[in-house]
């Protein structure tokens, strides 16, 4: 495993910059396919059941995604500062992170699984559910926000990896969870008709396995970064390092999620039809995406070990192949998605019902359309966070919500008059916003200040 882990690493360092995005970034992207088949898994059979049902998950999967981004953060944090250390030839300092972060990350989780548990029933309410949507939103939330622990510890098992140049367990991992789900969720939801609670109690065991795995494999495995309870202490330099670099990751992260949860609300107006095909449409869109997603994440581990050997200028040329890479992939298969027979066809996979089907294909083909410009803004959110420019992502992240969305939305609402429709463009425009705002950014060379001083080793 070291052998493999240090072949990854001259790759990244010296090799060839394409050869070393395409080998970080597929099986990232598999991954990412995994993971959002979890809730791909739920919508589809949720669909069989009912618009209600289906409505309820969408409705509090922003509130879940809100503690879980502030965890992330953490993560984000561990393996933006592994791969620096590994760049740099710190295995020690590299090694202690990781177990520092992993002793933060499941204490938070924890803290934090139970007061979200305590508080569900007044946040559903809070969020204007009524009726069986409530019942079902309340059950769901409750059981699944269990599943924290175990998600970081798949997170933290990835950044591990992915910091050594390795995206290919993770992936493999992550194959075994979804394949458990999709055999448990049918089971427990329609052959046991528990419903909500069945896609909840099936997500949160599939979970649970892959986190089990992961734990053996970092404390017991030969990598060159392992987990162990001698390393676990809390030292002040690297405690600084993480809330430095994954603090405003946490906020923004967050901070964007809670402004989901009030996109969610806003398209609650409309009713539970109009909740579903948001959901249906995000998640669909989400599949098209998934390979600039696998590309920025091989953005932050690329630049990240460049900067920490003291190369930035081989960290920009592996930025620039990305996004060409990204935008180039984006337009293509964003026109194809946005025909609206296409986009129709799809989202009819996920629900039998006429007016959610119209809607989602009409949300799809809009944000399909103009999702090229996510190639910017991943590529150029791997580029930030590789040099630990967190601040600059959370701070982009939080206005692409807060300012840009809700903006759009009020002005097509108000002096549009679009109705429903006034989500969909709000979403497209703030993402192109965000991307235009990164790519200036990039160019004014902020990223090129050094954040975290790590000094290379003499190897």
């Amino acid at each position: 495993m070291k052998k493999i882990s240090n072949k990854n690493i001259e790759l990244i360092l010296h090799g060839n910059l394409l050869k070393a995005i395409a080998a970080l970034a597929i099986p990232v992207v598999i991954n990412s396919f995994l993971q959002t088949m979890y809730n791909l898994t739920d919508t589809y059979w949720l669909g069989k059941i009912g618009t209600e049902e289906l409505a309820a998950i969408n409705l509090v999967t922003p509130l879940q995604n809100i503690i879980i981004s502030f965890g992330t953060g953490i993560t984000v944090a561990g393996a933006v500062l592994i791969a620096q250390y590994i760049g740099a030839g710190q295995e020690e300092d590299a090694r202690d992170m990781a177990n520092q972060i992993f002793f933060c990350a499941m204490i938070f989780s924890l803290v934090c699984a139970s007061a979200c548990f305590l508080a569900t029933p007044a946040i559903v309410g809070w969020l204007g559910a009524e009726g069986e949507t409530y019942v079902h939103s309340v059950i769901y939330l409750r059981i699944v926000i269990w599943d924290m622990p175990f998600l970081y510890l798949v997170n933290l098992f990835s950044a591990v990896n992915q910091a050594q140049g390795d995206t290919v367990k993770p992936m493999l991992l992550n194959l075994v969870g979804i394949s458990f789900n999709m055999v448990m969720d049918p089971l427990l939801m329609i052959t046991f008709e528990m419903g909500v609670a069945g896609a909840a109690l099936a997500t949160l065991l599939a979970k649970a396995i892959p986190a089990s795995i992961a734990l053996g494999i970092l404390v017991h495995g030969s990598g060159i970064v392992r987990l162990h309870p001698r390393f676990m202490r809390v030292t002040a330099d690297k405690l600084r390092l993480i809330l430095k670099i994954g603090l405003p990751t946490a906020i923004g992260g967050s901070t964007m999620q809670l402004g989901f949860l009030l996109m969610s609300r806003n398209v609650y107006v409309y009713g539970t039809q109009a909740m579903a095909a948001y959901g249906i449409g995000n998640k669909v869109n989400s599949l098209i995406t998934l390979p600039t997603n696998g590309v920025g994440s091989a953005v932050a581990t690329i630049v990240g070990q460049n900067m920490g050997a003291k190369q930035p200028e081989r960290a920009e040329k592996g930025y620039k192949y990305a996004m060409y890479i990204s935008v180039a992939f984006l337009f293509v298969g964003g026109m194809i998605l946005s025909r609206t027979f296409i986009s129709t066809a799809i989202v009819s996979i996920f629900s039998e019902d006429a007016e959610v089907i119209a809607m989602a294909a009409d949300f799809l083909s809009i944000m399909a359309f103009c999702c090229f410009t996510n190639g910017v803004h991943n590529a150029s959110t791997g580029l930030f966070q590789g040099t630990g420019h967190t601040e600059v992502t959370m701070t982009v992240d939080a206005t692409r919500l807060w300012v840009f969305r809700f903006l759009t939305l009020w002005f097509c609402q108000e002096v549009l008059c679009l109705g429903v429709k006034s989500i969909w463009f709000s979403v497209v425009v703030s993402n192109a916003i965000s991307a235009v705002i990164l790519y200036i950014l990039y160019r004014m060379g902020i990223w090129k200040k050094d954040k975290l001083n790590i000094q290379k080793a003499e190897r």
